[in-house]
């Protein structure tokens, strides 16, 4: 399949004519083979982009014959190529090639002429082989050291998953990954997924995307996520994660952005009808075509084809905005491998700047997948027991790149959504439903006393201030009877005065004498 993909992506997409030589299989048998894949080989020999070419190789006809050698082969491929003018060279596979050699030094003689015939050339060549029985990667133990790329493919099974794995073993004058790396065979044919981005450079950007949760996003600045971040909802099941995913893909789909939502415990139309439960109404955005929304179990694939159908819906649908619930789900496998698929999930998503949210059912300020370190924002959902009763409670424990609450608050699921409660905090700790409720009515309770007893305090005080002010009044009222009594008689005497002085000035003018003050100034 690898060979195969080989010449025909050169034919159709690079302008590059190929040559298919088996030794096992007849043309008709592999273009039946790669119809499932979507290829017509038939249509491409017609058009003179390929040179199918069955050789027919019996050892026991060689021996019979007499000595073998590749000339024949030669003169076959030579034609092969020069009928289409070809630029790539299949051979399928070697070993049938090498069956009739006894001779061990004859047979490596054989393998460096073909090498060496198809270099001079200037054909780029795919020559596939057997692995070796005794830890060699080709049955003769030679083709990989006269080859200038060797890739070696695996498939093994482990914990009743499968999963096809490349190796770059060796490629002369490139510098080139040396790890194994998972591809996948599918309907679109030969697909290698990296294990991570080489460097972290993704592109980073300032505009935010709401949460749904007005409250939450008071929480983030006012502004909710960063475009293209990668969000974390962890909790305890029932703790209200899906909800607060299918609030943000209703969200981002009333803005008219494209949501990707994948499922791996309920159906769409089993969340869909959930949701209405709490005023979220997913179908309208379904119908419109902005929210698409793909459900299947874990365990239906590995990894490796959960990761690659993600990337095909994301071709195909470019979304902005991509939900995985949950991928606790994906742990059925080895942790490090869910854990290293994630990582390049995240990778692929940072890259397309897709805003990814994915549920994990973790407990406290864990997770059993373990990618708490590699998103931007973690919001935990928990559930506080108190009173007898279990209430949800919601805290972000990280936002990179912005100021956050560190607030824990109450978790409400209503009829009209999700709804945030303030903060309520009292004798150091956090109450929450009815214990808050009880807290809240001790508070009022004790505020009403304290209310009484300042009432009592003010009568007692306004009581004694209207005493005194009575007691201040009569004082003033007894002063102002003492300075008008006073005014009256230094007014009469002020009077007798200026009589008795008007009388002796009349005495004086009678008796000729002067007036009394003259006789005084005297």
């Amino acid at each position: 399949m690898f060979a195969m993909e080989f010449l025909i992506r050169g034919a159709t997409e690079f302008g590059e004519p190929g040559v298919l030589m088996t030794f096992e299989e007849s043309g008709e048998e592999m273009s039946r083979n790669v119809e499932s894949l979507g290829f017509d080989l038939q249509s491409l020999v017609d058009k003179k982009k390929l040179f199918l070419d069955y050789v027919r190789i019996e050892p026991s006809e060689i021996q019979e014959t007499g000595e073998y050698d590749l000339e024949g082969l030669f003169i076959r491929l030579q034609h092969a190529v020069e009928s289409v003018g070809a630029k790539r060279v299949v051979l399928d596979t070697v070993e049938v090639i090498f069956s009739g050699f006894a001779n061990e030094g004859m047979l490596r003689a054989e393998i460096r002429r073909l090498f060496r015939w198809l270099k001079d050339r200037g054909l780029t060549t795919v020559i596939t082989a057997e692995r070796g029985s005794e830890g060699t990667l080709t049955r003769y133990g030679l083709e990989e050291y006269v080859s200038d790329c060797v890739v070696s493919l695996d498939h093994r099974v482990n914990d009743q998953i499968s999963t096809r794995r490349m190796r770059i073993v060796k490629y002369r004058g490139s510098s080139h990954g040396t790890d194994e790396y998972p591809f996948l065979i599918d309907q679109k044919g030969f697909s290698v997924l990296p294990l991570s981005s080489i460097r972290l450079d993704h592109k980073v950007s300032k505009d935010r995307i709401s949460s749904g949760i007005k409250d939450l996003d008071a929480m983030l600045e006012g502004q909710g996520f960063f475009k293209g971040s990668s969000i974390l909802v962890s909790g305890t099941s029932g703790s209200g994660k899906s909800t607060v995913a299918a609030h943000f893909a209703s969200e981002t789909c009333r803005s008219g952005k494209r949501v990707l939502f994948i499922a791996f415990e309920e159906s769409s139309a089993q969340v869909t009808r959930n949701m209405r439960s709490v005023g979220i109404n997913l179908d309208q955005y379904i119908k419109k075509g902005l929210l698409e929304f793909r459900a299947w179990r874990p365990t239906q694939h590995g990894l490796e084809m959960h990761l690659l159908r993600i990337h095909e819906l994301v071709d195909d649908f470019n979304p902005q905005v991509v939900i995985v619930d949950p991928i606790t789900n994906l742990i059925s496998a080895n942790l490090n491998e869910v854990h290293a698929m994630l990582m390049r999930l995240l990778d692929f998503l940072k890259d397309r700047q897709i805003t990814a949210m994915f549920t994990n059912r973790g407990t406290e300020e864990q997770t059993e997948v373990g990618i708490s370190s590699l998103t931007d924002t973690w919001i935990l959902l928990r559930d506080l027991e108190l009173n007898g009763e279990r209430n949800r409670c919601l805290y972000v424990l990280k936002s990179r790149g912005m100021a956050h609450s560190n607030q824990i608050r109450e978790f409400v699921l209503s009829r009209s959504g999700v709804r945030l409660l303030p903060a309520y905090v009292g004798a150091g700790a956090v109450y929450t439903g009815s214990a808050r409720v009880a807290q809240e009515a001790r508070e009022k309770a004790e505020a009403l006393r304290e209310q009484q007893q300042l009432e009592e305090k003010r009568k007692e005080f306004s009581a004694r201030r209207n005493l005194l002010e009575s007691q201040i009044a009569a004082l003033r009222s007894e002063l102002s009877s003492g300075e008008a009594e006073f005014a009256r008689l230094a007014r009469q005497r002020n009077e007798r005065q200026h009589r008795v002085a008007l009388d002796r000035e009349e005495m004086g003018k009678l008796r000729g004498v002067a007036p009394a003050n003259q006789v005084v100034n005297s």
